[in-house]
């Protein structure tokens, strides 16, 4: 088992004092939107062995796992995910609205990475699509009150906030909502937002932004998005979505298609390690939007808030249906029993409460340790630790 020390990405988007107050360190006044936990090339974690060749030498985890796969991660999971960890954990400190953006499934993802590859589209070229052959379900879970937009609503609901504001450029779009089936009106809907002239659009945001501002209530969100992002057609596309509020311990999983964007909050954050976004607003960024409109599910959801299953053991389990990651949360009491953590796959613990202890190393707010397939793991004292893992 080994401490990690961990990047933070400064996203624009990133509250300025979020991840520091979990830290318990001072501010920088820039912003801190996102700390990694993992093996991505972007930003790998780092540690440093007391044993072995590498003893005392600062490595990345990726070095680490690329020296020996199987003894870091186990057989299992490198027979069904390769010699690389399949998640990536983050803290995410939203202090203003990240992109509107969806997530190909394993079969978009492939077709349209081979396709790109084909074509000699370079990776770094700021209108490639996809930048590897996987998919990227996440889950996010709330440490604060959390924000954000997740899935379509009812074309109905959708029409009726639209008309609620009062702008008559938006009643082309309410009317178009109102057709059938609904899956073609949000179709037909998205593409028109998306296809319509940028100066027009971008008058009819600022109306409805003021339009927002002035009524408040269910429509304040609205308003709260434009003032990032003036005049973006994403505001637009904002009102087709369902707005979330998610309370400490709730949590979202994002499955392949769901167009989402996190809005304000703290929270646990893991998924697929890919980078493949397709975006279709609230960004300065490249839009694909035919490929958009096929990766797209356009039908109505509810956004499905997931509450953690508790076991026996104390774990409490996010439920979701793919292997490359599994999430849950540890509450640890004074004077219990040690908690065995022990499992055939690799792990990273993460505190995020307390004082708990991982076997030997004394854990804060904000620390993580990586443990290695197979390794006897034992958790005690008080705080609250999430595990993530794989299912293999």
């Amino acid at each position: 088992m080994d401490r990690l020390s961990n990047t933070v990405r400064p996203y624009a988007w990133g509250s300025t004092t979020a991840i520091p107050e979990l830290l318990g360190v001072a501010p920088t006044g820039e912003p801190q939107a996102e700390m990694w936990m993992g093996a991505h090339p972007g930003a790998p974690s780092r540690l440093t062995r007391t044993t072995g060749a590498a003893a005392g030498r600062e490595q990345s985890l990726a070095e680490v796992i690329a020296a020996d796969p199987e003894g870091e991660l186990g057989r299992a999971t490198v027979d069904k995910f390769g010699p690389h960890l399949p998640f990536l954990l983050k803290l995410l400190a939203a202090g203003a609205p990240l992109s509107l953006q969806v997530h190909p499934d394993l079969d978009q993802a492939r077709r349209g990475y081979a396709d790109e590859e084909r074509r000699s589209v370079p990776i770094d070229a700021p209108h490639r699509t996809y930048k590897d052959a996987s998919h990227k379900p996440e889950l996010i879970c709330a440490l604060t009150p959390f924000a954000g937009l997740c899935g379509f609503r009812r074309p109905d609901e959708a029409a009726a906030t639209m008309a609620a504001l009062g702008v008559d450029s938006l009643k082309p779009y309410a009317d178009l909502l109102g057709a059938h089936p609904e899956e073609a009106a949000l179709r037909e809907v998205l593409t028109a937002i998306l296809g319509a002239d940028p100066a027009e659009t971008a008058e009819t945001v600022n109306e409805a932004a003021a339009a927002a501002q002035r009524l408040g209530g269910a429509l304040a969100p609205y308003a709260r998005i434009a003032h990032h992002f003036p005049g973006d057609p994403g505001v637009i596309a904002a009102m087709l979505l369902n707005y979330v509020e998610l309370q400490p311990g709730e949590a979202l999983f994002l499955g392949a298609g769901v167009p989402h964007a996190y809005l304000d909050g703290l929270g646990v954050e893991i998924m697929a390690n890919s980078d493949n976004v397709l975006r279709c607003g609230l960004t300065p960024k490249h839009i694909d939007v035919p490929e958009l409109l096929r990766v797209v599910r356009f039908e109505p959801t509810e956004p499905g808030i997931l509450r953690p299953e508790a076991s026996p053991s104390g774990e409490e389990l996010y439920e979701t249906p793919v292997d490359e990651f599994r999430l849950s949360r540890f509450d640890l009491s004074p004077g219990a029993e040690p908690v065995d953590l022990t499992r055939s796959t690799p792990q990273i613990l993460l505190c995020t409460a307390g004082a708990p202890k991982a076997g030997t190393i004394g854990l804060t707010p904000g620390t993580s340790v990586f443990v290695p397939a197979g390794e006897k793991t034992e958790v005690s004292g008080m705080g609250t630790l999430f595990r993530a893992t794989v299912v293999a």
